[in-house]
């Protein structure tokens, strides 16, 4: 029974690592469009055109961007199933629960919206996450399949449009695009009047981005994680198993090669570039999933799960740290830095908070069996106040 409760707790753990190494990856991509107007507007901002600073931008391109959101998507529907073997643990009705979780989410995404950071990805999961509840007694093949079309739609649809639509016409010029960002900067050192309303300006992009590529990606990951829940595929990985390293042989090659192409054919702001990006981000971002794994049960590496699961055990109130942490940083409410940070000290500052981000989940998770986010999320859920005070034997973190 003891070493049934230890596996147990090992392989949550390994669903936690992964998605505090995605929060790493997200908070990166992040806090580019918290520290500056141009990345937001697709240009580079002129004070920064060394070589260091376009090698630092290219890495990020290459390994980086558009493909842990992916991986936090798919970890996403694999904790559905997870939450779903909650409530029947707990003999209580599944939907009222997962309806409440999913209306709390979405209330958090609006504040997250309009008080912290106006990239937001709550919103967007918590309506992908209505279709996935109605999908929720699909078979795996028909989970599959749309997918497969969903996913396929985006690439298609992106494709299409680099073919037959000329971006470059509907884009300002990149003299107008960058007057635009050092506004959309000058903005950034206001107080929360100007705050909130660039947050709120920003809501039309938001929804067309979330419509027409995020939400549609982040709906065919999160059915890809559920029929990885469903049959337990991170259940029970000691790190040996021959798919890890066949994903890795093939998944590394044609996601590196997606996002060398990407980088070099000018990233996001170029259509045919996004195309080739989601089509094989994917591959990368499953190489991520079994080189981690692999690691992580390694003798020698076993450190990085013991590192990495408390920050994903306290995912959500980790991201919404992150997002207030670069407004302070950034804003006028906090040190007014925007377009102060060069690209290196963007993503150094992003890896420093995220270290710290680490010693402090351990530390808060020793005490507390909850993040302060998590704790409210439950609350809604549940719909009783959960117990605050961590105890010797934590309920499963994963849920």
């Amino acid at each position: 029974m003891t070493d049934q409760l230890v596996a147990s707790r090992s392989r949550v753990h390994d669903v936690d690592a992964l998605r505090g190494f995605a929060l790493l990856g997200i908070f990166i991509v992040n806090i580019t469009f918290m520290a500056s107007g141009y990345p937001g507007n697709l240009v580079i901002d002129p004070a920064y055109t060394s070589i260091l600073d376009d090698a630092v931008r290219a890495l990020s391109d290459v390994f980086v961007d558009m493909k842990f959101y992916l991986l936090f998507s798919f970890l996403f529907g694999y904790s559905f199933t997870l939450q779903m073997e909650s409530a029947a643990a707990a003999r209580a009705a599944f939907e009222p629960r997962m309806l409440r979780r999913i209306g709390g989410l979405f209330v958090l995404g609006v504040l997250h919206i309009v008080f912290l950071y106006a990239g937001d990805v709550l919103t967007t999961y918590a309506v992908a996450c209505m279709v996935l509840f109605w999908m929720r007694r699909v078979s795996d093949r028909t989970a599959l399949r749309v997918a497969a079309i969903l996913y396929g739609l985006v690439v298609a649809s992106l494709l299409l449009g680099a073919v037959v639509m000329d971006a470059s016409a509907l884009l300002p010029s990149t003299v107008e695009a960058q007057a635009h960002a050092e506004r959309a900067t000058q903005a950034m050192l206001g107080g929360w009047g100007e705050i909130i309303g660039a947050h709120l300006d920003g809501l039309g992009l938001l929804v067309l981005q979330s419509l027409t590529l995020q939400g549609p990606t982040a709906l065919a990951m999160f059915l890809l994680g559920t029929v990885a829940g469903r049959r337990k595929l991170l259940a029970d990985v000691h790190g040996d198993e021959p798919i890890l390293r066949r994903i890795q042989l093939i998944g590394f090659p044609i996601g590196l090669a997606g996002s060398i192409l990407f980088t070099i054919g000018g990233g996001v702001g170029h259509v045919l570039a996004v195309a080739i990006s989601v089509a094989t981000a994917p591959f990368l971002a499953a190489v991520y999933i079994a080189t981690l794994l692999r690691a992580m049960h390694s003798p020698r590496t076993s450190f990085i799960r013991t590192a990495l699961a408390p920050a994903g055990r306290i995912a959500l109130t980790n991201y919404l740290a992150q997002s207030a942490i670069g407004l302070l940083i950034f804003t006028g409410i906090g040190l007014a830095a925007a377009g102060t940070f060069s690209p290196l000290a963007t993503m150094s500052t992003a890896l420093l908070v995220f270290i710290v981000q680490l010693a402090f989940s351990a530390i808060w998770l020793h005490w507390f069996r909850y993040g302060p986010a998590e704790w409210i999320l439950r609350w809604i859920t549940n719909a009783h106040r959960p117990t605050w005070r961590a105890t010797r034997l934590n309920s499963n973190p994963s849920e």
